[in-house]
């Protein structure tokens, strides 16, 4: 029901221009319930925010909980390979993180002739155990959950947080969705990966039934003992590897998107594809996510102490997807209450059960990706809410374009050959930096370039539709750049195309970028408050240079220095 009917029939429909996830998903809602005011975060972006931040939890542990999983089968083949587990898996994870760097685009062809192995092998030891034990196919009544939830009431709901692990792929599938299609997944789903994995977890309730002493490591005893174990530890660990790889792709994805999106700052952005513009590569982001993993395989030791943890952050993420897309349905496709709400009930009604069975084990390694979730909230929100107070008060600070041209004959002293190029928050307002160099050195460029990159609720902007050029007279212009959340802002190429394109007169062998570099002083007077606003500078001093983020070349870059109080 989660899978199959939840994500795959109807969270997938919710696709902005082919891309899903949460962030995705948050594009979709009506700006009003977007963004309050100066805050920067209405309600719904703020439900969004968290979900991403629960993400990034989930991008830890998956990594960590799959490869460990994946290598305790050793120690079902036998017990004195059980003191190499861990290192093992610390190995693989170092590998795997080592080798991002590179694009997955080279390895990427081999993964689906692995995958379908894999599938493969779960349907074929599945229906091998059926075969023995069909009576295990009289679980399919759902008589037989009524009866033991029933039973063992609160108990029972209790065990929905030891398999949960059964549905955690559904956000990572929706969130890959911009990479494969939607009708890709629905056919990979329904005719491989659901039978396979149905056909399986029945096969290992048929050996459950006939051998109980097997319940500590059901999948890996329905081999027996000796080299076809060591074949299915292999061909797990490259079934977990190629997982994990989809998780840290998603967790590239959702930065980029959220540094687009305002809520986080800039950082390094590698593209590992040339011709493939999603395949991004994020070293911060990488690193990360590779000490997180450490850390908890080097704390829990041990998969099922991991599967707490897990838990939480996947079915938190699954229960704000939910309420969202009722918004996207009521607010922007005008869905009626009388479709919308029981759709959105049918979701809860699986979603809360399965949270608050993990919230049973917050204590157990449950708190894990709340942490996380909450320091990552905290700094999203803070970094929206800080920029856009900053906007602000830059805005007030300065006259319009247009008073800021009729009066440039008389503030500025002399015109110097050249193009000036100086990037600007806003259109339609002089930029900071702008006022500040003329306020101080009295001279401007022969050909002034004001900059503004607008980055569109949508992934990607055609390119007849990036450039938008006004010409404000005094050899003043106004370039506008429309860009989606998943593009990358490349300005010199930019440049080179409005030139071309529509004709702005930029000479090329005299360009120089200015650029501002914002000194922040937090005070006791500032509308976030002390500690907020000193976490705000702190992201503000470490994020990355601006240089290097929309690819100017850093010879022709200058930087004036603006101090302000927060």
């Amino acid at each position: 029901m989660v899978v199959a009917v939840k994500y795959v029939t109807f969270i997938t429909r919710a696709d902005n221009e082919g891309e899903g996830g949460i962030l995705a998903l948050l594009a979709l809602v009506p700006e009003r319930l977007r963004a309050r005011g100066a805050q920067g975060v209405g309600w719904v972006a703020g439900l969004v925010v968290l979900g991403a931040a629960l993400l990034y939890g989930d991008g830890v542990i998956t990594p960590a909980i799959s490869v460990l999983s994946a290598m305790e089968g050793l120690a079902v083949a036998t017990a004195a390979l059980e003191p190499l587990v861990v290192p093992l898996t610390c190995a693989i994870l170092v590998g795997l993180f080592s080798v991002q760097r590179w694009g997955t685009a080279r390895v990427g062809k081999i993964f689906g002739p692995i995958m379908a192995v894999w599938f493969l092998a779960l349907a074929a030891l599945g229906l091998a155990f059926i075969a023995r034990n069909p009576a295990v196919l009289a679980a399919l009544s759902p008589a037989h959950a009524a009866r033991f939830f029933a039973a063992h009431g609160l108990h029972g709901v209790a065990i929905l947080g030891s398999v949960v692990l059964v549905i955690t792929g559904g956000e990572a599938l929706y969130a890959d969705m911009g990479h494969f299609g939607r009708r890709p997944i629905q056919l990979a789903w329904y005719g491989l990966a659901l039978p396979a994995l149905a056909l399986n977890y029945f096969g290992q309730g048929a050996l459950l039934l006939r051998s109980p002493e097997a319940a500590e490591s059901p999948f890996f005893a329905m081999v027996p003992k000796g080299p076809l174990t060591y074949a299915l530890v292999a061909l797990s660990a490259m079934a977990t590897v190629i997982a994990s790889q989809a998780l840290i792709s998603g967790a590239y994805s959702l930065t980029h998107q959220a540094i687009q999106l305002g809520y986080l700052p800039r950082t390094q952005v590698l593209h590992t594809s040339s011709t493939a513009e999603g395949q991004i590569y994020i070293p911060a982001t990488n690193w990360a996510l590779a000490a997180g993993c450490l850390a908890l395989v080097l704390t829990f030791r041990h998969s099922s102490r991991l599967a707490a943890a897990y838990g939480l952050a996947v079915t938190g993420t699954m229960g704000i997807t939910s309420i969202v897309y009722f918004v996207v349905m009521r607010q922007t496709w005008g869905a009626p209450l009388a479709k919308a709400v029981p759709l959105l009930l049918l979701f809860l009604a699986f979603d809360l059960p399965f949270l608050g069975a993990n919230l049973l084990k917050f204590f157990e390694g449950g708190y894990v990706p709340v942490v996380i979730a909450a320091v990552l909230f905290a700094m999203m929100v803070i970094w929206k809410r800080g920029r856009a107070i900053l906007a602000e008060r830059f805005t007030r600070a300065v006259p319009s374009i247009e008073a800021f041209v009729r009066g440039l004959d008389a503030s500025c002293g002399a015109r110097v050959p050249g193009t000036a190029v100086f990037l600007s928050s806003r259109a339609g307002k002089t930029p900071y930096v702008l006022a500040h160099h003329l306020k101080h050195n009295k001279v401007l460029h022969e050909t002034v370039v004001l900059l503004t990159v607008v980055t569109e609720h949508v992934p990607r902007v055609a390119d007849g539709q990036r450039l938008e050029l006004t010409s404000l007279g005094k050899g003043v212009h106004q370039l506008i750049v429309h860009s989606g959340f998943m593009q990358s802002t490349d300005v010199p190429a930019l440049l080179r195309r409005a030139a071309a394109q529509r004709g702005l007169p930029v000479d090329f062998a005299d360009v120089t970028y200015y650029l501002g570099r914002e000194t922040l002083l937090a005070t006791d007077e500032g509308r976030m408050g002390k500690v907020a606003e000193t976490i705000f500078s702190v992201m503000a001093r470490n994020a990355g240079a601006v240089p290097g983020y929309f690819r100017l070349p850093p010879e022709r870059v200058v930087e004036l220095g603006v101090q302000i109080d927060l």
